[in-house]
């Protein structure tokens, strides 16, 4: 064959093509178990970071069998919930089984399609910690974290935040600065408000974390998707809070307080007559329940 010709050359660089493709295609797939592994790894530290175990920096320096010991040392159950807040499924202890395709709940959460959203329970110190994740969008890609909740099911204990391409030292500081993540510590969700949990400047309620400054549109992303999906996970938390923190009828009290109050409710009926109730975000005489 002439080596000058165009045939020769065109012949030459398709060898070279599927040569060069092959290579590429056996050394993704030699080394997708280490990269599944990395990204196991990598979310539970998200995790155990949002429920105050250790912080992100030191849970990398141990490695990634480590991390997961860890996990499976505090790790009490895991599972997947609809969104009537039922049990869908186990996820697996023994393999650490874990739901990373946030980006595909996030998808089903905006088009009403079923949902499958995980829930873990980790126990700290003899209490249950209940840790949820958040996915959405930022201002120039994805963001998504961990929310953990104490005992009651409305108390922040902790969160851990994450985004693919926010600008450093404005939006990154969601991931980057542990004073950003310290301001969700204590807060307290209100479950019986469609603003569960916000990020705004000038926050100034219970259920309200400060935006960070210079970065108003990761706050907002953000907000929205922490508000997005701690909405779809009211009917579980709405389900298993604690008892004193329904009212008398059996309603979960909507202010997020401690209601015991005398509630004379029909089945049915979209306000809750509590003319005792000691909750101050509750108007005196009747409140929404929850729907």
């Amino acid at each position: 064959m002439n080596t000058n010709s165009n045939v020769y050359t065109v012949v030459y660089s398709a060898v070279i093509v599927v040569i060069v493709a092959a290579i590429l295609a056996f050394a993704a797939q030699a080394l997708k178990p280490k990269q599944d592994a990395n990204i196991k790894a990598d979310t539970i530290s998200q995790m155990l970071t949002a429920a105050q175990f250790a912080s992100k920096e030191d849970l990398a320096k141990i490695g990634n069998d480590a991390v997961l010991a860890e996990y499976s040392k505090y790790i009490k159950e895991a599972f997947t919930v609809n969104a009537q807040g039922q049990k869908v499924r186990d996820l697996d202890l023994a393999s650490r089984e874990i739901a990373d395709n946030l980006h595909a709940q996030n998808t089903n959460l905006k088009k009403g399609n079923d949902l499958e959203l995980p829930v873990y329970i980790f126990d700290q110190n003899g209490k249950p910690v209940t840790v949820v994740p958040v996915y959405g969008a930022g201002l120039w890609g994805p963001v998504w974290g961990y929310i953990a909740f104490k005992d009651d099911l409305k108390t922040v204990a902790g969160a851990y935040f994450d985004h693919d391409s926010e600008t450093p030292g404005l939006g990154a500081k969601i991931k980057d600065d542990p004073e950003f993540r310290a301001k969700f510590v204590g807060k307290i969700a209100a479950w019986g408000s469609d603003k569960v949990l916000s990020i705004l400047k000038g926050a100034s309620q219970d259920n309200e974390v400060d935006a960070i400054t210079g970065a108003t549109m990761t706050s907002k992303g953000l907000s929205g998707a922490i508000e997005t999906w701690l909405n779809a996970y009211k009917p579980y938390f709405s389900a298993n809070a604690t008892t004193k923190n329904k009212c008398n009828c059996g309603e979960f009290c909507p202010c997020g307080e401690a209601c015991e109050c005398d509630c004379h409710c029909t089945p049915g009926q979209t306000q809750c007559n509590c003319p005792d109730c000691p909750c101050e975000n509750c108007p005196t005489g009747s409140h929404k329940m929850e729907e």
